[in-house]
């Protein structure tokens, strides 16, 4: 992807997020290829992210996830989710989620523009604080931390990384508007 493209940021609908089924899929495979820790292991096979898409696709249908992508001629580079929380005690709170941009397709402000739709979408629901958790020691810390994120803490061995390390998980929250 040339610097130059323009990238857009889709919030798809249950059709919209079926249709991305085989791309996502591809995005998933290359950064759990390139080590990131977002609940696969190196052994997950293409079968095992599909099925993970064909689920996020249900629950866009079913209106508890917004899933934003983003497109450049090339396709669908990057993604990320917004879950509203449906308890009744936190109408106004939302996680986001699998924040994933295409190694191919890094460090041109695709992750940026995904995260700012998914908080102004966030905002429009009268969602205003939002949840994430992201790898300790990932390339999204950075991120989240410039767009005003306030980091609460770090959970060592939180997770697995796709080698099977260890991997600690810093959380970060921000309240919209």
């Amino acid at each position: 992807m040339a610097e130059h493209q323009a990238v857009t940021i889709e919030n798809l609908d249950g059709a919209g997020a079926d249709a991305a089924i085989p791309a996502l899929t591809g995005i998933l495979r290359d950064v759990v290829a390139n080590g990131a820790s977002v609940g696969f292991m190196a052994s997950s096979t293409p079968a095992d992210f599909e099925r993970f898409w064909a689920g996020i696709a249900e629950e866009v249908r079913a209106g508890r996830v917004l899933l934003f992508v983003a497109r450049s001629a090339e396709g669908i580079v990057g993604t990320a989710q917004l879950h509203p929380i449906a308890k009744p005690n936190q109408p106004h709170r939302a996680e986001i989620a699998k924040v994933l941009v295409h190694s191919s397709a890094r460090r041109r402000g695709i992750g940026e523009a995904l995260m700012r739709a998914a908080e102004a979408a966030a905002l429009a629901m009268g969602r205003d604080l939002l949840v994430l958790d992201t790898d300790e020691s990932g390339p999204a810390r950075r991120l989240y931390n410039r767009l005003g994120w306030t980091e609460i803490g770090t959970i060592p061995r939180y997770a697995l990384m796709p080698d099977g390390r260890d991997c600690g998980s810093t959380f970060f929250y921000k309240a919209l508007g």
